[in-house]
Parts: structure tokens; C-alpha cells; sequence
């Protein structure tokens, strides 16, 4: 029988994937779970994940969809239930007036990223990021043959993304501006003096809203109160906690729409029928769920900004959204990543290297608090303890 390869060499592999860094948070998560098949208690702060479970009207409305035979394919742009839906969510948060036929319906906010970023990006465009940011954005940009381009963010102004460096960097290339508010890894919350700055520095902007809803002090706001030159890339997974739902969706300018629908058509067919009718429960039922979890949150980081400074670690400005720290490690290391390694293996604590989300993030660790009161507390004590004695060894 004739082997199908007779080397490895004969199957050319892309070299933009080659070259491709893993997401490390990933990385992380996935050793932590190796260690736990092998009987550590692990303590699990490094991946961005609620712990509490999806919200009862939710998963009642899947099962009554499953109970009713909605099991099989949606249009490829979606529940026109879901989409009206989310229409109506943001004339109510935000004041905008949305058409259900701007939105479209994805497995979750990152294919609904991937696509915006495809039917918006030529090959050489580029795309303006704060540095840190969301570990993917720069990867997906590549990947797309197209640029990122960097402009950092400071620990001392909050990791805000100042739209004065912003407009010093863009240049005839420059296609689009990425924005994430509240962000992630930083938990910073754009104001809306800056967000309509940003909206009038004329490249289109994508907006990852991701993490709305979730903020603990002021207001969230949505690029579409200041500009109809944008997309929304948003989804379920962090508000609602439904992060294996695998339920976003796109908000385009109608022009993009049929471009959008092409893809989804091609590459996915469409989003998961069941998630989409427990999508509509969540916006329409699970407020009060919502609420209880932002104030749990929100006393968990307080716990964590306070542990992490008695500890040692830097935190000038408090985040005031999703549920991250990017914590100043530079007391303890100047290679996040090697030093993530050697907490999670020597304390049982999962963190998140600070290379992950850009150069200028070197020398911190993102902590996440999508935990328990009593997890972080297990958590933080393991890392005083280990990094007290690591200090006198």
C-alpha cells in the first residue's frame, strides 16, 4: 500500500501560519490543565472565562428549541428574531437606531471580527491598535496580508488610547482603527470624549464591544452613538456567560451586509440555531442575572487590585471594566513569559503573560477575576507566599 506522504516535506505548510505566535493565555490554560489530570489544585486566572453558570431563562430557551425541532439551519445572517432583538438592544443602551438588516449573526465575536476584517481590508492596508491589546487583532490582520500598526498605551494614563497618538501615526494606508472598550487586557473604559475623537479621525473603526455590560464605574459607550463609519464586533460570551455557546454578530454599515452574508455563506453556513434562540432569552430576560453578576465582579476586583498591590505588583490606575488586571511585574521579572510558567508551576496560579497582547506589555501578567471571592484569595495567597520566598532565596 502506497503511503499517502512519503516525507513531510512533500506537504508545504503557509508560512504566515508558521510564523503565527500561539495565543499564550491559551498556552497557559492548557498546561494548567495538564497539571490538573495529574492531581494539582489549580488556581485559574489567566483565561478570560465567567465562572458562573448561563443564566436559567437562557438555557430553558435552548431546551425549548430543542423540544420544538429548531434544530436546523437559520438563514446565514441569522434569526431574524435574534437580530430585531439585538436592534433593540442598542436603541435602549445606547440611543442608536440600528436596522436588524445591519446585523449579522456569528459563532461567537472572533469569526465575527475575521469576517469585518475581510470585507474591509485590502492586501498592504493598515490597521491602527493600542499596544497592549487583544492577543488576536494583530494576528488576524496578518493573516489578511495587511499591517498592524502600534500605538502605546501607558500604565500611568490608565492604558488609555489617546486619539492625539492615534492621528499621529495614520498615514494614506491606514484602513481602519481597532477599539475595545471596555478592553481587554487592560479593563480600561473609553470615555465619550475620546471615543468621538476617534470616530472623527476619519478611517473606519471596529469596535469589539465584547466585554459591554460588564463595567463597575461610569458608563460604557458604543462608537455608533458617534459615528455610522463603523462596525460593532460583539457577542454573548462575557456578559451573559455563555462563552461555548459560540453566539457574536457583526453591526455594519448596509453596504457591507451582502459581502458579509457571502462569507458566512461560505465559510460557516451559519451560526448555531439553539444558541441563537437562547441569544433572544438573553437580551430579553436575563437582566437581573446580569446585574448580580456585575456586582459580584466587581467585588472581586476589589479583592484583586488590593491583593495584587500588597503583594508587590504595580497597579496605578484601577481598571474599571471586563474582568481583568494587567498588573506591573517589572518587580519580579523582565520575561512575562518564563515568569507565568514558573507561577503556574510552582503555586498552582494560572496567569497570562503580558507579551501576549504587544511589546510594550512586557513586563506584566494579566489577571483575571472571572473566579470565585474565595479562589483569589487561595490564589493570591499561594503568590505572596512563593514570591516572598523567591525574594530571600
Amino acid at each position: 500500500m502506497r503511503k499517502a506522504y512519503r516525507n513531510e516535506e512533500e506537504v508545504g505548510m503557509r508560512k504566515i501560519v508558521m510564523d503565527m505566535p500561539p495565543f499564550y493565555a491559551m498556552e497557559v490554560f492548557e498546561r494548567a490543565q495538564e497539571l490538573e489530570r495529574q492531581g494539582r489544585s489549580i488556581i485559574h486566572m489567566e483565561v478570560g472565562e465567567p465562572d458562573f453558570p448561563t443564566p436559567s431563562c437562557i438555557k430553558k430557551a435552548a431546551e425549548k428549541a430543542i423540544g420544538e425541532g429548531k434544530t436546523h439551519y437559520t438563514a446565514s445572517v441569522g434569526l431574524l428574531e435574534l437580530r430585531e432583538a439585538i436592534a433593540e438592544y442598542y436603541l435602549k443602551k445606547h440611543g442608536v437606531f440600528v436596522s436588524p438588516n445591519q446585523v449579522v449573526v456569528t459563532d461567537g465575536s472572533s469569526p465575527a471580527l475575521m469576517i469585518t476584517f475581510s470585507v474591509l481590508l485590502e492586501t498592504g492596508d493598515e490597521v491602527m491598535l493600542s499596544d497592549p491589546h487583544y492577543a488576536c487583532y494583530p494576528n488576524m490582520v496578518r493573516f489578511l496580508g495587511c499591517v498592524p500598526v502600534f500605538v502605546k498605551v501607558n500604565e500611568d494614563d490608565g492604558f488609555r488610547f489617546n486619539p492625539e497618538n492615534i492621528k499621529e501615526k495614520i498615514s494614506s494606508k491606514t484602513k481602519a482603527i481597532i477599539i475595545n472598550s471596555p478592553a481587554n487586557p487592560t479593563g480600561h473604559v473609553l470615555d465619550a470624549q475620546a471615543m468621538r475623537e476617534i470616530a472623527s479621525l476619519g478611517p473606519v473603526v471596529v469596535s469589539d464591544e465584547i466585554y459591554h455590560g460588564l463595567v463597575y464605574e461610569g458608563k460604557e459607550h458604543s462608537i455608533l452613538e458617534y459615528t455610522d463609519n463603523a462596525f460593532v464586533a460583539s457577542g454573548f460570551s462575557k456578559q451573559f456567560a455563555m462563552t461555548g455557546w459560540r453566539l457574536g454578530y457583526v453591526i455594519a454599515p448596509e453596504k457591507f451586509v451582502r459581502p458579509l452574508q457571502k462569507l458566512m455563506q461560505n465559510f460557516f453556513i451559519a451560526a448555531n440555531t439553539i444558541s441563537q434562540w437562547a441569544g433572544i432569552a438573553a437580551i430579553r430576560e436575563a437582566g437581573p442575572d446580569v446585574k448580580r453578576m456585575v456586582e459580584i465582579f466587581n467585588k472581586r476586583r476589589k479583592l484583586t487590585i488590593e491583593c495584587l498591590r500588597k503583594i508587590g505588583f504595580g497597579v496605578t490606575v484601577e481598571p474599571t471594566g471586563a474582568f481583568y488586571v494587567l498588573a506591573n511585574a517589572r518587580k519580579f521579572t523582565d520575561d512575562s513569559l518564563k515568569f507565568a510558567f514558573e507561577l503556574l508551576e510552582k503555586t498552582g496560579v494560572g496567569v497570562t503573560p503580558g507579551i501576549d497582547f504587544g511589546r510594550n506589555a512586557e513586563g506584566y501578567v494579566r489577571f483575571s477575576y472571572a473566579n470565585s471571592i474565595e479562589n483569589i484569595s487561595e490564589g493570591m495567597d499561594r503568590l505572596e507566599q512563593y514570591l516572598a520566598s523567591r525574594e530571600t532565596s
